[in-house]
């Protein structure tokens, strides 16, 4: 599986803006963290993305896309509106991506 993280907005919109997405291949990880995020996966795309409140102003958003088997899923949401399966995938997929 392969997960791609790209980052948009906030404070260092700018910055961020010339930064390619961050790319995670599970292949890399030991197997109960590729089991763990595969979970954690599972969850985001399962879980129906929270309604989206007015834009905030300086938040965060991110996009998430998930390639498994040939299918590929892309999850979107914010630091205005984040869904607890979205919010977990992204800190451990941030975490996982720091060890690179």
């Amino acid at each position: 599986m392969k997960v791609t993280l790209a980052t948009h907005g906030g404070l260092a919109a700018a910055v961020n803006l010339r930064l390619p997405p961050r790319v995670l291949d599970t292949d890399t990880l030991p197997e109960n963290a590729a089991s763990e995020l595969a979970r954690l996966a599972a969850a985001a795309v399962a879980t129906p993305e929270a309604d989206q409140p007015s834009r905030a102003r300086d938040a965060m958003s991110y996009t998430i896309t998930v390639e498994d088997g040939g299918r590929s899923t892309v999850l979107k949401q914010s630091d205005a509106a984040m869904t607890p399966a979205f919010a977990a995938l992204l800190t451990r997929l941030q975490k996982y991506l720091e060890q690179q």
